[in-house]
């Protein structure tokens, strides 16, 4: 039956997909990123939440697209479990506030009750941040249903215990150095015309356009795997940012980990033009090299005119090797984290970058080596 739905609908799936896709649009990227930032400022609790902090006392791990699933073949989040699991304790014994950035649950492919009866622990693991109340979860655009579904409140309650709130955004305010910082969450498909629209329209996708798809195992390109929509993503996500004053973007969506407004290609060609300043030709080569293995796997890059580090993405925790990603936010400091599996498959964590917060309130626009 899904053979001869396939060869029945395929075509028109795709044409649809293409007049309604999830390109994102300059327009209603900025658009909507700049309407939910005043949403939360001028109405906190109800879009998002807004926490003013202490960045020199207290600490945040930002984590998202778990995209858990049933584990079956299109599970994900399967093979990254005991990472995530392992982080998960990690910090909450580190007393780390938990921010869940959104597709943490891949409803688009399975149903709530399936990912709930597969992920137990994950769950479990969870609730001890909210038992602390250090845990704030925010919708994407693969679990819509927290945001748009009648049943969303009392699903969460049954599934933590307690009662808790979703968000589409969240807004750390701290004051470094003197001067007061904003933070701001998001998933990041803010501007998709699939998964940002009216309440019809995301109910529509939640419950009906995603299902489909993922039953005729149709599926057209988004950000998370089409590495042209992740480079168009992460251009917009970083010119609205670089547009702001004493703010910082964090989202995720793109599985994509970014820092300082570079992903590990852009940083690569960076390190390319600071060994060509020195005539450091074995570095030159060894850089080439990886650039063109980078290249080589999709890897593209954005366009900068004065580079500003204001733009974070967390990755995602369903890499096929089944690394995780994040960012942390602590004693001033923000990082970028992998929680990789080494010998015997234990998780470890390690940090990938990392950046002093007042170093970034007192960086200026600077030009950037431009491949292209």
């Amino acid at each position: 039956m899904r053979k001869l739905l396939q060869r029945l609908l395929k075509k028109t799936i795709i044409r649809l997909s293409e007049k309604y896709s999830a390109r994102p649009d300059r327009v209603r990227v900025f658009s909507s990123l700049t309407s939910l930032y005043h949403s939360i400022l001028e109405e906190p609790g109800k879009r998002g939440c807004v926490m003013d902090i202490d960045l020199a006392k207290q600490k945040f791990v930002i984590l998202s697209d778990q995209h858990k699933g049933a584990r079956n073949d299109a599970d994900d989040f399967a093979g990254a479990e005991s990472n995530y699991l392992a982080a998960l304790t990690y910090y909450n014994k580190n007393q780390f506030h938990y921010i869940n950035l959104g597709d943490s649950e891949e409803l688009w492919e399975n149903t709530l009750a399936q990912v709930q009866k597969h992920n137990k622990a994950t769950f479990d693991k969870e609730r001890t941040f909210l038992n602390r109340h250090a845990f704030t979860k925010v919708f994407g655009n693969h679990d819509l249903y927290w945001d748009n579904s009648p049943l969303a409140t009392m699903n969460l309650q049954q599934i933590y215990q307690q009662k808790i709130k979703i968000y589409e955004g969240v807004l750390l305010r701290a004051n470094v150095s003197g001067k007061k910082l904003d933070i701001y969450m998001t998933h990041g498909h803010q501007g998709d015309q699939q998964s940002d629209g009216n309440w019809f329209s995301k109910w529509f996708v939640s419950n009906i356009w995603g299902p489909v798809q993922a039953y005729l195992r149709i599926n057209p390109n988004t950000p998370a795997n089409n590495f042209e929509l992740k480079t168009a993503h992460n251009q917009m996500m970083y010119e609205w940012s670089r547009k702001q004053n004493d703010l910082l973007l964090i989202t995720g969506h793109t599985h994509q980990p970014v820092f300082k407004s570079l992903t590990h290609i852009e940083k690569l060609y960076a390190e390319l033009d600071r060994a060509k300043m020195t005539d450091d030709t074995k570095r030159v080569e060894e850089i080439e090299r990886l650039i063109a293995k980078r290249h080589a796997a999709g890897d593209s890059v954005m366009a900068f005119k004065d580079y500003k580090p204001c733009y974070f993405n967390t990755g995602c925790c369903c890499f096929d090797d089944g690394d995780i990603t994040g960012m942390e936010l602590e004693a001033g400091y923000i990082r970028l984290i992998r929680w990789k599996y080494v010998k015997h498959r234990l998780p470890e964590r390690k940090v990938l970058e990392e950046c002093r917060l007042e170093d970034l309130m007192q960086a200026t626009p600077e030009s950037l080596y431009q491949p292209f």
